[in-house]
This record gives C-alpha cells, structure tokens and sequence, in this order.
C-alpha cells in the first residue's frame, strides 16, 4: 500500500462527518417555563425532588393546626413542638444534622450564629428551642411567613425608626425565660466566610443570661465532605428565588449540616458589647473555618479580651 503525503494543514482538518447534520439532544416535554424540570437530566432526582417537596407540604399542613392549638395552651409546648417540626422536615428534604457540644441548660440564652442559607431556619429550629429574629419581608412570604409566626418569630425591620420597640420585644422575651437566635451579621452570604458581627445587633445580650456561639456549615454533599465549589450549593443570598433553591436541594442526596455549639459565657463579663461581639465573632469564625477544613472540632470557650491576652 502507498502511503499517501498530505500537507501539515491538510492533517489537521477533521475528515469527513458520517452524518450530514451533527446530533441534537432536546428535552423530551418542551416548555422554558418549568425551569430544569424539563431538562434532559436523570428522572432520579426529579422523583426524590418531588416527592420531598409533597411530603414536605404534607407534613406543614399537619403542624399547623397542632401549633395553633399549643400556643393557646402553652408557650413551652408550642416551643418543643417547633423544634420536633424542624427535625422532621430536615429529615423529609434529606438534609443530615450532626451537632457537636451541647446548648445551654440555662433559661433566656442569646444564641449568636452565622447565616449563609434559609437552611440555617431548619437546622437551628430542630437543634435549639429558641425563637429566631427575622428581618420583617419574612413574615409576609405566602407559606414561610405562617410558619414563622407559628414558631413566636421575631420581626424586626430594618428602619432605624422601629429598632427601639423590636429591641424591646427582644429584651422581654429574654426576661420571661425564652432563649432567642440571631444572626449578628445581619444578611446571608456564599457560606465560604463568615462576615464581621454587627455589634448594634447584640445591644440585647444585656437581657439574657448567656450568651452562646453557634458555628454552622454545610459540610456534606452526595455523601462526600463538601469543597469551597459546593459552598455556593448551600447558600441563599442576593437576588435568588426561594422555589427554584429548594428544587435544587431537593434533589441531590447524602446533604448534611454540622452545628458547633460553643461554650456559653454571661454578658456580664465582657466590658461593654463591642467586646463581646468581637470575642463572639471570632469564636464562630474560627469553629466554621474547621469545620469547613472538615478537622475535628470541639466547642471553643468564648472569653474577654483581657482573659484571652
């Protein structure tokens, strides 16, 4: 057989397509309005999607009426009964929660987390009895804002005019022996980092007994320990759409959240709030930054200045 010479350019060309026009994948069901629902992806995940987000609703409609009845009869019931509804809804989107150390025995504690996601409501909700503080848009969303009301949220509005009176609330939920969370950073973020507390916001850790940090990453994706590329996953911050994030949880599996509970510490022993937002602030930092490294973890102490130097 002769060997046939072809110039350099001429070798690099592809050679002729067998088929005259190249394959085109398209969705099975036609229609730009149903978002990734009709993308040509594995059913798997769009049937555990759906059935996640049914059981879900289902379970919410139940819950209701129950809180309705116990917060009639009695706060603490209604209290217990919101932190068995967030376990039982984290179980239902598939959504593993490990907690590390112990909240506070104490009455009136003042819980101090990060915030990357809405998740950050389930996780918190199924591990702490404790009313949250939510920015007042909330309380006006078709479903979640019921919810909320339901589990004695706070809602604060971010008008300097209000501060005072929300403020107020805050301090005598604390006196009548109710613990509350709060999220000092005051928005979500890409859960990569945590932002600087905002000291204006624990201006009501004079009324609580303790106070008590809380580090909270997502640390779990398909059953492998998430990277800084998955964080983003997780996160629900900026312009996004609440119903498009929770399809996109509701279908992936082997999802889990770790809760570092720190040691709590008396607001008293700190000089003034900057103090201790500070000393709060690096606390939580520094059990998220490990727990994002997937190390171990042990709950860090939350101290003074003076007792750190």
């Amino acid at each position: 057989m002769d060997a046939v010479a072809r110039a350099p350019q001429d070798a690099l060309k592809p050679r002729r397509l067998l088929r005259r026009s190249p394959l085109n994948f398209q969705p099975w069901i036609p229609g730009a309005a149903w978002a990734d629902v009709m993308e040509p992806r594995p059913l798997g995940g769009r049937f555990r999607a759906v059935r996640r987000i049914v059981t879900a609703f289902l379970w919410t409609l139940i819950a209701v009426p129950i809180q309705v009845v116990l917060i009639r009869l009695s706060s603490r019931g209604a209290m217990s009964f919101a932190c068995t509804y967030h376990r039982v809804l984290c179980w239902l989107i598939g959504l593993k929660v490990q907690v590390i150390g112990r909240p506070s025995a104490s009455p009136s504690v003042l819980y101090v987390s990060n915030h990357s996601s809405w998740l950050d409501i389930l996780v918190l909700g199924a591990v702490l009895r404790a009313a949250f503080v939510s920015k007042a848009e909330v309380g006006q969303w078709p479903v979640a804002g019921t919810v909320a009301r339901l589990g004695r949220t706070i809602f604060v509005s971010r008008k300097r005019s209000g501060t005072g009176k929300e403020a107020e609330e805050i301090q005598q939920r604390l006196a009548a022996g109710d613990s509350v969370i709060l999220f000092p950073e005051g928005t979500s973020n890409d859960g990569t980092r945590v932002l600087p507390f905002r000291s204006s916001f624990l201006t009501v850790a004079q009324g609580a007994k303790q106070v008590q940090p809380v580090s909270l990453v997502y640390d779990r994706l398909g059953g492998l320990p998430a990277c800084r590329r998955d964080r983003p996953f997780f996160a629900w911050y900026g312009d996004m759409d609440l119903a498009t994030h929770f399809w996109r949880i509701a279908r992936r599996s082997g999802a889990r959240a770790t809760v570092l509970l720190h040691d709590p510490a008396d607001p008293a022993d700190f000089p003034d709030r900057k103090a201790l937002t500070a000393a709060a602030s690096e606390v939580v930092a520094e059990g998220a930054s490990l727990l994002r490294q997937n190390r171990p973890v042990a709950p860090l102490p939350l101290r003074a200045p003076q007792e750190r130097g």
